[in-house]
Formats: structure tokens, C-alpha cells, sequence
């Protein structure tokens, strides 16, 4: 059975995965499984929260099937500013989708500091306690870092069970950077005492009624992706993941490389546009993960991607090139890299793709559909 098979029919293996009981006090729940077609939506609306850079005093654009709005800055004559966006090295991203009369909200990563996405979300109006599930990329700090004292600032508001996605118990496996640095430990109790529904979705998984995770990335093409992490298996003090729920073979008791075999993409359809990927950081490819979400949805036509695409030095402009020449076979209408997509690939991208390519940052919101 295809992928697409098993995510209708909602497998043994996907709901098992989906429900996989974690330890002790720990909250687990079933997702929706996906019966029948993908969920499509009339209007998507993603809003960029966290990223590394911030940019003031451009004005927005309108273009075929995507109006770009940039956040405005000081809007008070005579009146100094007391607020500011924040950029930071982390990505979080809002996504506003509505089909029909009914909309949602999915908050895509947390950023590097909890400070940094407090007050962006402040500052962009974005209510926390409107949220109708939260999803976590992979388990690096620059993604994850803002969940524990964003848990913390709204206990008590957000919505009772709030799903919490993550693509599977790699993603709480400590893990050091390769430069040096303690970087990455999740925390469970935190997940656990903010009374999330914690969801490990190593298959495809519907998100809110109108998204859905790509589940497992297979790495199909000639992508040979960074991995500037390693992970360690096992659990100390509370933190790190359980050596029974991952692969015998990283549970050395030592750092082994890290494969970002958790990462996932969350993904939604917008009618008569195709799919839009959002990607998060595409430590398993960029092209790999729009792949993975074409062959879980059954839908091929690509809309957008958007987030970031990991494609920095020591990578060469060589590869950068095959990549841009893998997207112009791919044909998106639109690439909106950020985060750690890089600037020689941006700008070999932009020269490349000039139609197709508008820059991420810090409160620009990209409206897809009507």
C-alpha cells in the first residue's frame, strides 16, 4: 500500500506509533487519523514569529496567489517606541487557516528563547489561548528553546489537551553540537505538567482538522544534508529519550551522529493552489521533505515552501546549485526561505528563480489562497 494508502486508511503501524504510551504520569492521546481525502483549506495565512533577522520599512507585495504583509514599525507620531520585534537564531511560525467559517491556529516551533517569542507574540496580537495544536520540528534548541517558559507564561490559558506533535522519542534525545555545546534536552515534565496531549507521529498525522505531518522523512534524493549535531541515547535526571523506543543501534551509551530521523514538515493543501510545505529546518533535505509531503497527501502540485532549507557552508555553491536545479524541475510557485537557509544559496536562488523567491522575516505574514 502506498503512503497515501496508510494514511487514509489509518494503519496498524501509523496508530500505534500515534498512541505509543510514553512513561509513568505522561499524557498521551490519539490523533485524528486521516479517513478519506486530505484536508484542503480556502486560506492559509503563515506568520513568522521567530527568525534570525528582522526587517523594517519594506512594504508588502501582492502576487499571484500570495499577498506578503510586513510587519509595520513605529505607528505613534511623536511618540518613541517602548516594543520592538525581536530576531533571534530560532524559527517559530503561526499558521491561520480557514475552511469555510471554520479556522484554526497552529503554532510551528518555539524559537531559541522564550523571551524572544513572548514578546513577538505580543507585540503580532497573536492569542496563545487560541491555538488549536502545537507541533515541535525536531529537538534543537533553536526550535524548541521558547516552549518551556512559553508553557510557563500561559498556564491556565491554553486549551485543555492541546495536541502537541512531534515526530517521535529521538526528538527528547539529548544532543551536542559539533562547534561545541550542550544542545538539546526537551522537557517531558514540562509537556507533562502543562497538560498537553503528547503526540509521537513517526507516520503522517492530521493536525488541527486542516494540516497534517509528513511522518518520517525518507531521504530519496541526492541530498547529503548536514548533521551538525550527535544524540545520546538514554535518560538522566529526567531528560532524554527512552533507549526501548529508538533504534537499537544508537543505543551505544554514548554520542552517536544524529539523522534527524524525528524531524518532520507540517503541511496543508489550499484549494486550487497545491500543497504549502512548511519545512521548519530540512535537516533530512528540503527536497526530501516536500517529497515526503507529496507522496503522504497524493497531491504533487507544490505552492509554496517555506521555512528553513539548512543550506549553508561547508556545503558548496555547487550543491546549491543542484539543489535550485532540482526546485525548477519541482516548479513551486513560490520559495520563502529562512532560518538557516544561507545566504550564498538565497542569493544563487534569487538570481535563479527571481518570480518564484521573497525573503522570511520577523513578522512578515504570507497570505496563500483567498
Amino acid at each position: 500500500m502506498s503512503r497515501r494508502g496508510v494514511l487514509c486508511a489509518g494503519g496498524a503501524g501509523f496508530v500505534s506509533a500515534l498512541v505509543a504510551t510514553l512513561v509513568g504520569q505522561a499524557r498521551t492521546a490519539r490523533a485524528q487519523a486521516l479517513a478519506g481525502p486530505v484536508p484542503e483549506v480556502d486560506r492559509l495565512a503563515v506568520r513568522i514569529v521567530t527568525d534570525n533577522i528582522v526587517v523594517q520599512f519594506v512594504p508588502g507585495q501582492s502576487l499571484p496567489g500570495l499577498r506578503v504583509e510586513r510587519a509595520a514599525g513605529n505607528q505613534s507620531p511623536d511618540r518613541p517606541p517602548r516594543t520592538a520585534l525581536a530576531g533571534e537564531w530560532g524559527l517559530a511560525m503561526h499558521a491561520e487557516s480557514q475552511r469555510g467559517s471554520e479556522v484554526r491556529h497552529v503554532l510551528v516551533d518555539f524559537g531559541y528563547t522564550p523571551e524572544t517569542l513572548l514578546n513577538n507574540l505580543d507585540i503580532l496580537k497573536i492569542d496563545p489561548a487560541r491555538f488549536d495544536a502545537l507541533v515541535l520540528s525536531h529537538g534543537h534548541y533553536d526550535h524548541f528553546g521558547g516552549l518551556t517558559g512559553f508553557l510557563a507564561a500561559n498556564k491556565g490559558r491554553l486549551k485543555r489537551r492541546l495536541p502537541f506533535f512531534v515526530g517521535g522519542e529521538d526528538a527528547f534525545c539529548v544532543r551536542t553540537s559539533s562547534i561545541g555545546g550542550q544542545f538539546g534536552a526537551l522537557d517531558r515534565q514540562a509537556i507533562t505538567d502543562a497538560d498537553l496531549a503528547l503526540m509521537l507521529t513517526d507516520g503522517p498525522a492530521v493536525v488541527a482538522d486542516h494540516a497534517f505531518t509528513t511522518g518520517r522523512i525518507v531521504q530519496r534524493t541526492f541530498e547529503k544534508p548536514l548533521q551538525p549535531t550527535r544524540e545520546k541515547v538514554g535518560v538522566t535526571n529526567g531528560f532524554g529519550c527512552f533507549p526501548e523506543r529508538v533504534s537499537p543501534a544508537k543505543a551505544t551509551g554514548d554520542y552517536v551522529p544524529d539523522d534527524f530521523d524525528h524531524e518532520i514538515a507540517t503541511n496543508y493543501v489550499v484549494r486550487d493552489k497545491g500543497l504549502v510545505v512548511l519545512t521548519s529546518c530540512s535537516h533530512r533535505g528540503v527536497l526530501n521533505a516536500v517529497r515526503q509531503a507529496q507522496e503522504a497527501s497524493g497531491v504533487s502540485r507544490v505552492h509554496a515552501v517555506i521555512g528553513g532549507f539548512h543550506l549553508v557552508p561547508p556545503l558548496s555553491d555547487v550543491y546549491f546549485r543542484d539543489v535550485v536545479t532540482a526546485f525548477k524541475e519541482l516548479d513551486p510557485d513560490f520559495l520563502l526561505p529562512g532560518h538557516c537557509s544561507g545566504d550564498a544559496f538565497y542569493d544563487i536562488l534569487r538570481r535563479e528563480l527571481p518570480s518564484k523567491v521573497v525573503r522570511s522575516a520577523v513578522g512578515t505574514r504570507f497570505v496563500f489562497g483567498a
